[in-house]
């Protein structure tokens, strides 16, 4: 899969009333309960419902398959519902095949299977296909039906074949260390919605290795054909922290920097006067757009450093479902910066860094580029302003 896609293939239960289950052993939440951080923008958010899967429990994207568990089920029952090997899913989601699941917990498909339809007790057929890659030309009359319940709308083919729209989320692996607050705080999603769209119950129970899907904020879809992009245009898509939408779909856009102002020259701090610092040197490729780009992708050599853009604390290194890591920095005043699409990090959780630090490494890629967000209070902003 191409480095710019790879995250697309990487919160409502009660308010937590006991103490939240770890996945490991750490002494550090991302969500600076204790710091004064404002999270309320994010926790207002309007999160879309989680689709509802066909009979034997399928949901379906174009690149990975889960299963929602029904009451009472074990690994083998979902298994058995699914048609999969009972020992290899268990392992792909880090259990064993007797292991019993809460109601509605998410369970990622190690291969895909038969894809919804009508026969298995879905309204739409084959995956749910995002908004950006839907071609209006194939659609009867060029129309997608909004869904006024939160669930993804619907487009029907001039061969009459209803497809469902709506963004695939990011799925993430959770690692250890790591809380149903931390995550919601990363992504900017509530913690109740991402417990309701994982079946994480009451206790908010992590484990390390689970697949989490992160909840879709904001539209899931155009209104109509005048609101709907071609591919590689600017629908309306999730906001994840790691540069989940791809890339422009045309060689020219992908290749061609954006107007932007130079990138200051790393080499000396004493030239720099911006807020913030370059994490690389290179051309801005793709710029910000909210809920489409939640940042700025930065073309540079892989292999290449990647620098800290001010001093901070380390506040997470986390993976997306490629294990690809997405590393995030708090600064002072409740200001995050986050660096994706990289590889061979140089410091840890809790670190310390300064202004320039080395901290990873280019991925290689086609193109090589970094994923680089600025969060205040977890809302992502333009970086550009803190760049100039």
């Amino acid at each position: 899969m191409p480095a710019h896609s790879r995250a697309a293939c990487i919160s409502r239960a009660a308010l937590l009333a006991s103490a939240v289950s770890l996945a490991g052993c750490s002494d550090f939440d991302i969500d600076l309960r204790n710091n004064g951080a404002n999270t309320s923008a994010a926790a207002q958010q309007a999160t879309a419902d989680l689709p509802r899967p066909d009979d034997r429990g399928v949901i379906s994207y174009p690149t990975y398959q889960v299963a929602v568990a029904r009451r009472g089920d074990t690994v083998a029952d979902v298994a058995a519902r699914v048609g999969v090997d009972s020992a290899a899913l268990a392992q792909h989601n880090a259990m064993e095949p007797t292991t019993s699941l809460r109601d509605g917990e998410i369970i990622a498909l190690h291969t895909r299977v038969a894809e919804p339809s009508p026969a298995t007790g879905s309204p739409t057929t084959g995956p749910i296909q995002s908004p950006d890659v839907i071609d209006i030309t194939t659609l009867a009359g060029g129309a997608i039906d909004r869904a006024s319940t939160g669930q993804p709308a619907v487009a029907t083919t001039a061969e009459g074949t209803k497809v469902a729209v709506a963004p695939e989320p990011v799925r993430h692996q959770v690692q250890r260390g790591e809380t149903a607050y931390s995550i919601s705080r990363i992504y900017g999603v509530s913690v109740s919605a991402l417990a309701e769209w994982n079946g994480l119950g009451p206790e908010l129970s992590l484990r390390e290795g689970q697949y989490l899907l992160i909840p879709i904020t904001g539209d899931t879809a155009p209104t109509n054909a005048d609101e709907t992009s071609p591919p590689g245009g600017s629908s309306v898509l999730a906001a994840p922290p790691s540069a989940a939408t791809p890339l422009p779909a045309d060689e020219a856009a992908r290749t061609t920097p954006v107007d932007l102002p130079a990138s200051p020259d790393l080499g000396s701090d004493a030239t720099v006067s911006s807020e913030l610092a370059m994490p690389v040197n290179g051309p801005i490729i793709r710029g910000f757009k909210k809920k489409s780009n939640d940042g700025i992708d930065i073309s540079a050599s892989a292999g290449s450093t990647v620098k800290a853009a001010e001093a901070g604390t380390v506040a997470a290194i986390t993976r997306d479902t490629d294990q690809v890591p997405i590393l995030v920095i708090r600064h002072t005043d409740s200001l995050m910066t986050v660096y994706a699409n990289i590889d061979s990090i140089t410091v840890e959780k809790g670190d310390s860094v300064t202004r320039g630090q080395t901290i990873a490494k280019v991925r290689a890629g086609d193109p090589a580029f970094v994923h680089f967000e600025v969060r205040e209070g977890f809302e992502s902003v333009d970086p550009l302003p803190y760049l100039e």
